[in-house]
């Protein structure tokens, strides 16, 4: 058969080529288009280190902000207590010195109060004596037909409201 005989001769040389092109292929691949993409990959793994280092320190300084914010605010809400405690404390010292100066003006109110009650009293109480006295005077010259003397009128109302 003829066709065999041809076949060792001809793959030899599809063999050949195909190495060739498989050499050609390697080198081409290898040589110039390997190297590329390991500086891309590596460019974009030092790209993400970078960002990721970018993102850790901005992530460290938004740390130290917020530290920084919370002991202001934290000072701030410190001053603020302090200063509300210190204005209660004067609204309660205030209050309760207007307490003390109402309770002493209503004290000296009643004090004058009494003082003119007990004027009053002592007043009504000497024109109720001066009546009875007048009352018994009337009474004694309406029974007896005999005029008492006004003295002697109140010093007997005096003694009877003494004992009674």
């Amino acid at each position: 058969m003829p066709q065999l005989s041809q076949v060792a001769a001809t793959y030899a040389s599809q063999i050949f080529w195909l190495l060739v092109t498989f050499g050609l292929v390697y080198f081409v691949i290898g040589k110039a288009m390997v190297p590329r993409i390991v500086a891309t990959v590596d460019a974009r793994d030092a790209r993400i280190a970078s960002d990721l280092a970018a993102a850790e320190a901005a992530r460290a300084a938004a740390d130290r902000t917020e530290e920084a914010w919370t002991a202001e605010m934290d000072a701030a809400r410190a001053a603020a207590q302090a200063e509300t405690a210190k204005a209660k404390a004067g609204a309660a010292n205030s209050f309760a010195a207007q307490i003390k100066a109402a309770d002493v003006a209503l004290h000296e109110r009643v004090a004058h109060h009494d003082v003119a009650i007990g004027n009053a009293k002592a007043e009504a109480l000497a024109n109720l004596q001066l009546v009875a006295a007048e009352a018994a005077q009337e009474l004694v010259a309406k029974l007896s037909g005999r005029q008492v003397a006004i003295d002697t009128a109140s010093e007997a109302v005096r003694r009877v409201t003494a004992h009674g």
